[in-house]
């Protein structure tokens, strides 16, 4: 008998995670959920178990600790077979650089970066070995370029649009394809929701709600599209990137992220 085959999601417990949980579910995928501790992934896990009549795990854990990142990996290797994974855990915000906490800077690049290639790298054997699986990687539209006052987030999630084309290239052939969705901004919780309101009409219109991006996220990667841009107004903006020069563009940015920035 075929063992059952698992989609595992990380910071899968709110946001565009707990999202992306829904719409695996709705398509009858079992479900590996990682969050952090204490922020109710048991509770979603049993309504989604209930009311999908699927198989749902989690485990709770900081991916910025490697040696509890690694234990989780060959446990689930060991236990589960995987044909989706989606590496959603990250977060991002406006910060004077010269200001911002040392800490909370490299949080960011050991979650966005660090954890999304060790997790992809003790994952992959486990993929490949279904015979047809999809990796999954949010990344954002500021990886289309650089960012005054977000600085490392940007860069960080065009790290994550490089690694992943440069993987689904390398990975042709196997049966392992990787894609990348690269949402706009998301109102998932009420400091983002206040962030939005920093922003220009513009950048407010590109925004989408985290049920809409999931949807269209699992919905083309399962198709095996490299790069997902959901929403019409992302596209235009994504074009922009490509037409206005990058001095310009700066020049832009900065006047709308100073705002949100200066608020902290």
């Amino acid at each position: 008998m075929e063992k059952a085959k698992y989609a595992m999601i990380t910071g899968a417990s709110r946001g565009l995670g707990a999202n992306l949980a829904e719409g695996c579910a709705r398509r009858g995928m079992n479900l590996l959920l990682l969050s952090l501790p204490e922020e109710g992934l048991e509770e979603k896990a049993t309504v989604l178990a209930e009311e999908h009549s699927i198989d749902v795990r989690t485990f709770e854990l900081d991916l910025c600790d490697k040696e509890a990142l690694e234990e989780v990996a060959e446990k689930i290797n060991s236990e589960f077979e995987v044909n989706y994974l989606i590496n959603n855990a990250g977060f991002g915000g406006a910060r004077s650089f010269e200001t911002t906490d040392i800490p909370y800077l490299d949080e960011m690049i050991l979650l966005n970066i660090r954890a999304l290639v060790l997790l992809t790298r003790l994952l992959l054997s486990n993929l490949k070995k279904q015979g047809g699986a999809h990796i999954l990687n949010i990344a954002s539209m500021a990886s289309f370029g650089p960012m005054p006052f977000k600085t490392v987030y940007p860069a960080s999630k065009a790290f994550v649009l490089s690694f992943s084309r440069g993987l689904n290239t390398e990975l042709r052939g196997s049966g392992v394809l990787v894609s990348t969705v690269h949402p706009g901004g998301m109102p998932t919780n009420n400091e983002v929701s206040q962030r939005i309101e920093q922003h220009g009409r513009l950048a407010r219109s590109t925004f989408m709600s985290p049920a809409a991006v999931a949807e269209i996220s699992i919905r083309q990667s399962l198709k095996g599209k490299s790069v997902i841009i959901p929403g019409s107004m992302n596209k235009v903006s994504r074009l922009l990137f490509r037409i206005i020069p990058v001095p310009q563009q700066l020049r832009i940015l900065r006047r709308t992220f100073i705002k949100e920035a200066s608020a902290k």
